[in-house]
């Protein structure tokens, strides 16, 4: 069980909205495929040991699980929160963000960061510039079709057309990550990240969703890892084509959400095609 006390427990609960029985905007599906992540099993019976809701599962995971685990799952999750806070131009509570930090550094014997972190308006104000689609790991005839999205992402993005921004951006990435996976399989099969099927092998590649190949990709050193942490909009593109899955999760994007996905996928990019130093 993890080492995690009544008073740090508090501070978690308080960051992560746990106080209504949910955790963050989770909905039931992004919480399991979140968990699948990490190898949990979150809906199963061993986390339902004080009842079914989001919240309650937490509470078992944080109690059956170590601490090494339960750091890691939780050090995304606050990313997840400041990401969630970035892109709907919400304000973070800082101090319990500060102190949540400081929790995960123990749990996981490391000393607390005294670099501050990379913030959205520093990701922001970086230049990254689309590559020669030439040069990325995919197949010749798909250059136009990813050239045409590129285009049309930008005009959305002039239109206000902020969620097609968000398909059409997360559409492109997942095809360029699908061809860096086809281009160097046993690199990505050989990670520890990548999804496993239920007989213990790795998935398919054309069964994996964009939240693994961003993963995998970090993993193996091919996106840096600002583009893992800012990348939360786009990962869970596909659900918000489901008119329910976004009014469950209530994601409205705006016109800074579909900048941070422009610019995730700017970076990205620039990543495969070898020009981010």
């Amino acid at each position: 069980m993890s080492s995690l006390t009544d008073i740090e427990k508090r501070y978690l609960e308080k960051l992560l909205g746990m106080q209504s029985g949910y955790v963050l905007d989770y909905s039931d599906a992004t919480f399991g495929e979140f968990f699948n992540r990490h190898k949990i099993d979150i809906h199963g019976s061993k986390y339902q040991s004080y009842g079914t809701s989001k919240a309650k599962k937490m509470r078992a995971f944080w109690e059956r699980e170590p601490d090494a685990l339960v750091g890691t799952v939780l050090s995304e999750m606050l990313d997840s929160y400041e990401a969630d806070c970035d892109l709907n131009n919400r304000e973070a509570d800082a101090s319990v963000l500060e102190k949540s930090r400081g929790i995960l550094a123990r749990l996981s014997g490391k000393p607390v960061p005294a670099k501050p972190a990379q913030t959205i308006d520093d990701f922001l104000h970086r230049e990254f510039t689309v590559p020669n689609i030439q040069k990325l790991p995919i197949e010749t005839q798909a250059v136009a079709i990813i050239e045409n999205r590129l285009g049309e992402a930008r005009t959305a993005m002039g239109a206000g057309a902020y969620l097609s921004v968000i398909f059409l951006c997360g559409s492109v990435l997942e095809a360029v990550l699908l061809g860096a996976a086809q281009k160097e399989p046993s690199r990505f099969n050989r990670a520890s990240s990548s999804p496993k099927a239920a007989d213990g092998g790795v998935k398919r590649f054309h069964e994996w969703s964009l939240a693994q190949f961003i993963d995998v990709s970090c993993e193996v050193g091919l996106l840096k890892p600002d583009v893992k942490k800012f990348s939360h909009g786009l990962r869970d593109f596909r659900n918000y084509i489901h008119p329910y899955e976004q009014m469950v999760s209530g994601f409205m994007p705006d016109e800074h959400t579909a900048k941070v996905c422009f610019q995730v996928l700017k970076a990205a990019l620039a990543s495969v095609a070898g020009e981010r130093k």
